[in-house]
């Protein structure tokens, strides 16, 4: 079974949609020897490529010295010229997007994993929307299956772009193996030491921009004890950090609101196994990776009433309103102060956290792949 996959995000993302595809690949190529994986990338990050490294069965494919100057292009029309002489049965764009001309012969899958730029347009540049819906659009267009990372997310798509509810298949992703790797005693007093973390903290992953709601997480820790701190750990995305730091000033939070914007990725399992709780207050997501990430870590979540929140979650997690912040306290109080409900939540986490492992996922993705080209049996 040859594959091609639109690899651009898998060589230079690091956050959410990289994971998602690194992940796949990789775990298609560890469990199934007979796919063959040709991955196509404009670029190359070295960073990156080393996920790649040790499986016989993972090409990569990169424009030529001309095409090079022209990235997006060769990425959106000039992948295709590859294809047939590798030989690829079934391509598969992994972050909203398929290339034009893909021949006819070769069947068409393209991941979905959420439709904001329609929800909420505001959130997106004139330009930027534009561009992005009109890729949407055509993929899920030409795609013979379009998959979901959500119930949520297929919703979406029957309501926003009208696509098919028999053209949609909803395979929920996985997180980093790193994640359900246990964390030792070692591991949790380096982070302590290398990122001087506070004794009790309450820890909140996600690009720092909006939709995550950082703000309203900050309000909650003022109606909590002051011995509860919070970490927030992520990237600055546009101008919301300077409206998140004037609520913390405003709030005289200062001492008690931390900021790990360059922290390292290996570090995250330890960064939530020493939380006292998660916080993952997003006003809307095509899953919520930390949700996943936390139970992973044994670490009791806290988070939003709305979207594919409480299909991250299940039982094992508590809910609010991201509007409303005496719950979100509420919910964060019960939490740092009942350990009963801690281990309760601790033990159904690990429960919930099992409808999302790699091997689950990547063998639903398989089972995808073979009904679109059955693998042939040799006699």
């Amino acid at each position: 079974m040859v594959i091609g996959f639109d690899a651009k995000r898998a060589f230079q993302n690091s956050t959410g949609l990289g994971n998602y595809s690194r992940i796949l690949i990789c775990g298609l190529a560890q469990e199934h020897q007979d796919i063959r994986a040709f991955l196509y990338s404009p670029q190359m990050n070295g960073e990156y490529s080393r996920y790649f490294t040790g499986y016989a069965n993972i090409s990569t494919r990169m424009p030529s010295s001309i095409d090079r100057f022209f990235p997006d292009i060769w990425r959106r029309f000039g992948v295709t010229v590859h294809l047939k002489g590798d030989n690829v049965k079934i391509f598969h764009g992994l972050s909203h997007e398929l290339p034009h001309g893909i021949p006819h012969s070769i069947k068409r899958v393209v991941t979905m994993h959420d439709l904001i730029v329609w929800r909420y347009p505001g959130f997106y540049k004139p330009f930027d929307r534009m561009v992005h819906r009109m890729k949407q659009r055509h993929s899920c267009k030409i795609a013979d299956v379009v998959v979901a990372i959500s119930e949520q997310t297929k919703q979406d798509l029957m309501n926003f772009l009208h696509v098919p509810e028999s053209k949609i298949k909803v395979i929920y992703q996985t997180c980093d193996p790193i994640f359900w790797k246990p964390v030792n005693d070692s591991d949790r007093e380096y982070v302590r030491e290398t990122y001087h973390l506070p004794e009790k903290y309450i820890i909140s992953v996600g690009s720092i921009e909006e939709r995550k709601n950082q703000a309203n997480i900050v309000r909650a820790l003022a109606k909590l004890p002051d011995d509860v701190h919070l970490v927030i750990v992520g990237k600055n995305h546009g101008g919301y950090y300077g409206s998140l730091m004037g609520v913390v000033r405003n709030l005289r939070l200062t001492d008690r609101v931390h900021f790990l914007r360059n922290a390292d990725f290996d570090d995250f399992p330890a960064l939530y196994s020493c939380a006292i709780a998660s916080a993952y207050m997003s006003l809307f997501e095509g899953f919520g990776i930390p949700i996943l990430e936390s139970m992973c870590c044994d670490t009791p979540v806290v988070t939003s009433n709305l979207s594919s929140m409480p299909e991250a979650g299940g039982d094992a997690a508590l809910y609010a309103d991201p509007l409303n912040v005496d719950e979100i306290a509420d919910r964060l109080k019960q939490v740092i102060e009942n350990p009963d409900l801690r281990r309760q939540m601790i033990e159904k986490g690990r429960q919930q956290r099992e409808k999302f492992s790699q091997h689950r996922v990547v063998s639903q993705l398989y089972e995808l792949y073979n009904t679109l080209v059955p693998t042939e049996v040799e006699e």
